[in-house]
């Protein structure tokens, strides 16, 4: 995966091997990508990348990422449970999100009809960022990790991977991650067990 974001911009996630390749899906809907790289940065968020993506922050707390894929590319808001979104704009990435959480896209114009929305979203997330404030905790059979939610929000493929696991293999992984006594080390987990989680495997399982 790319640690650099610009090679976003330029080569792709370096998740696939699609990457740095004309196929790659950053080059299909690159003027949009580059749109809303636009809004972000002037909104005032620090731009960095986290798991093969752009991911933009404020106050210490991410606030939004990028996905590009075949059909779509998204903006996806972190603690999405937060945001009004008035113009019920948001929608849900796949089985694993409980709420309307991104921006989807199919058209390279359709950042800059909706920008007056993403700017308005970005700017609410940012103060909560600012406030402090989190979404209220929700019942859940299983508790997963923060980094576990980010990355199962930012990657709808593996989302929906997850979900298809059995009870077992997801708290396998939830604690397989969880027990990590850093965030970096805790996203390392995450991204070396992707492809087993894919094949619809536990943490235990090889």
């Amino acid at each position: 995966m790319i640690t650099d974001v610009e090679d976003y911009f330029t080569r792709g996630c370096g998740r696939c091997d699609r990457f740095a390749t004309p196929d790659c899906s950053t080059r299909t809907w690159l003027p949009g990508l580059m749109a809303l790289r636009r809004i972000c940065r002037d909104a005032g968020l620090t731009e960095t990348a986290k798991w093969g993506h752009p991911c933009y922050m404020h106050a210490g707390r991410n606030i939004c990422i990028f996905g590009a894929f075949r059909g779509d590319f998204r903006l996806t808001l972190f603690n999405a449970a937060l945001l009004s979104d008035p113009g019920r704009l948001l929608q849900r990435q796949g089985p694993n999100t409980r709420h309307p959480d991104c921006f989807r896209f199919t058209d390279n114009d359709g950042p800059a009809r909706l920008e007056p929305a993403i700017r308005a979203s970005l700017a609410e997330a940012m103060a909560h960022a600012e406030r402090g404030t989190l979404p209220p905790k929700e019942a859940s059979d299983i508790a997963l990790p923060e980094e576990l939610v980010e990355a199962l929000d930012a990657d709808p493929e593996l989302a929906e991977a997850f979900a298809a696991l059995t009870p077992g293999r997801r708290k396998s992984w939830a604690l397989h991650v969880a027990g990590a006594k850093t965030a970096a080390t805790r996203q390392g987990r995450i991204a070396k067990g992707r492809a087993r989680i894919l094949a619809g495997k536990g943490a235990l399982e090889r």
